[in-house]
């Protein structure tokens, strides 16, 4: 009989308090909303994808509510259209953590596993959450890619890999080679107010899953 074996605690672990201002914060929210997941979320996707997606931390009535990244927010409108668009996902809409929808050498992560107040986590949840990026991110092999969602996730990776947050600046489009790693590939994020504002347009965030298609498709052998 196959033994059925828990998440890697390394990568995330279900059950972390290490934030108490966090975990003080979730036991409130989930008092107030019955049903929903307020717990810290896990990665979600192919476990061997070269494609990691990194957000900041789950929304309130999204990721928080549907224990899926992006799932059932407005930040997760845009973000799965594309990557079925772009063939990193089986369906264009994510609408539960039960549904259908298979990413395909695709994972999605966050620099934080769990909803801050105000989705404003401060340096030091950010520092704690980090050692869990860093174990995730060490996994992937040095073909893959991983793309940066907000200037937060991308200080997140660069502080992940130990490397100099002077050297790797966060800009929209803008693509870094990390050192014996894999390549990193920036993007604003796919926020309500970001996508509201016109400060990120879809053919914006289109242009940078178009990069990526590319770049993984040329390294097929």
């Amino acid at each position: 009989m196959t033994r059925k074996t828990g998440p890697d605690k390394s990568i995330y672990d279900p059950d972390c308090r290490q934030c108490p201002r966090l975990a003080t914060f979730l036991d409130a929210v989930a008092e107030k909303n019955e049903g929903y997941h307020c717990a810290p979320v896990a990665p979600f996707g192919d476990a061997n994808a070269r494609l990691l997606i990194v957000g900041l931390a789950p929304g309130m009535h999204g990721a928080n509510r549907t224990g899926r990244p992006f799932t059932g927010d407005h930040a997760g409108i845009l973000l799965y259209q594309t990557l079925f668009d772009f063939g990193f996902s089986s369906a264009n809409e994510s609408i539960a953590a039960d549904d259908r929808l298979r990413l395909l050498d695709c994972r999605i992560t966050n620099a934080v596993k769990c909803l801050p107040p105000e989705n404003k986590p401060v340096g030091a949840e950010i520092n704690t959450c980090n050692t869990f990026l860093a174990n995730e991110l060490a996994t992937l092999s040095a073909d893959s890619l991983v793309i940066a969602l907000g200037g937060i996730a991308h200080r997140a990776i660069v502080r992940a890999c130990g490397l100099r947050q002077a050297d790797f600046k966060f800009g929209h489009g803008a693509e870094h080679a990390l050192p014996e790693r894999f390549t990193m590939l920036d993007s604003y994020h796919c926020s309500r107010y970001n996508t509201n504002t016109g400060r990120l347009t879809p053919d914006m965030f289109r242009a940078v899953f178009a990069r990526a298609r590319s770049l993984l498709d040329q390294r097929v052998t």
